[in-house]
């Protein structure tokens, strides 16, 4: 839902717009395809680090990741005009965590350090913690694993034992990574405050793929290479043990998939439906 929100937000300004230019803070999705389709459009993905200094001319589109508040009062400071296409559920996680600060909790995320909805996340909790200060340091520390939630952890009982402990998690991250973060943090803190941010659409994909990986040989998951939830996908078709394979379109298909009698199919969030129709049409060409 967040991303194709996001690309119908943006199709739109484009309609409407006259002189301003209309970029993406960053690529609004990972599909090479509908990135194409937007360039086509008149809508360009750029760099926050290539945008000119005097930004009177530019309407900037927020992808569904969303950004951290001091950005995007600094963008606006310049002169942008501010498109906000935060997938609803990314911009209630952000909040949560500015509640969390505010209320004095230490917050931990469970998700990709560098990832863009996670530094979205962190710059809520800076603003919530100190204001618009961009060196400022805010009470959280970014878990993407067992490891290091259990090192973030350790950490933080040895230097406050008794401090409050709220968890929120990055919207596409898998229920088993979540809930194996949370226990390890719970080894210290027991009364560990979980926050319930994984996206139902995630989550229902994650569990259909679970279910396709019964019934099938083999699994294609369609999808962009740069995608985290499209990743996601495939480390759960590889935790099966069976042949899988991430592919941005049907000449992608290895050929060994040919040969299977049943392959399965899914596909990350922001896969067009073109696209899962044309690798579905090609295996279905081949007797499959």
């Amino acid at each position: 839902m967040g991303v194709r929100r996001a690309v119908e937000i943006a199709l739109k300004r484009a309609q409407e717009e006259n002189s301003r230019q209309i970029f993406t803070l960053g690529k609004l999705v990972h599909n090479p395809n509908v990135l194409a389709d937007l360039k086509e459009r008149g809508i360009n993905s750029i760099d926050i680090n290539e945008l000119p200094e005097n930004l009177e001319n530019h309407s900037l589109v927020i992808r569904a990741h969303g950004i951290s508040p001091i950005v995007e009062n600094d963008l606006r400071e310049r002169g942008a005009q501010i498109i906000d296409a935060t997938c609803p559920n990314v911009k209630s996680c952000q909040l949560k965590a500015g509640e969390y600060i505010r209320a004095g909790f230490f917050l931990f995320l469970a998700g990709e350090a560098n990832h863009a909805e996670i530094e979205g996340i962190l710059g809520y909790a800076q603003t919530a913690a100190q204001g618009f200060q961009p060196a400022a340091s805010p009470p959280c520390a970014v878990a993407g694993t067992v490891e290091e939630a259990k090192c973030r952890a350790e950490k933080l009982f040895n230097e406050a034992p008794y401090a409050k402990t709220a968890l929120i998690g990055q919207t596409t991250i898998s229920q088993e990574e979540y809930l194996c973060i949370s226990e390890e943090i719970k080894k210290y803190f027991s009364d560990l405050e979980i926050a319930l941010t994984i996206c139902s659409a995630a989550k229902e994909r994650q569990n259909a793929l679970h279910k396709l990986l019964v019934q099938t040989e083999a699994v294609i998951i369609a999808g962009g290479k740069e995608s985290s939830n499209t990743r996601r996908l495939l480390a759960i078709a590889k935790e099966s043990g069976k042949p899988c394979a991430l592919t941005e379109n049907a000449d992608e298909i290895p050929e060994s998939f040919f040969s299977f009698n049943t392959v399965g199919l899914s596909a990350g969030a922001s896969t067009p439906d073109s696209v899962i129709d044309e690798i579905e049409q090609k295996l279905n060409s081949s007797g499959n």
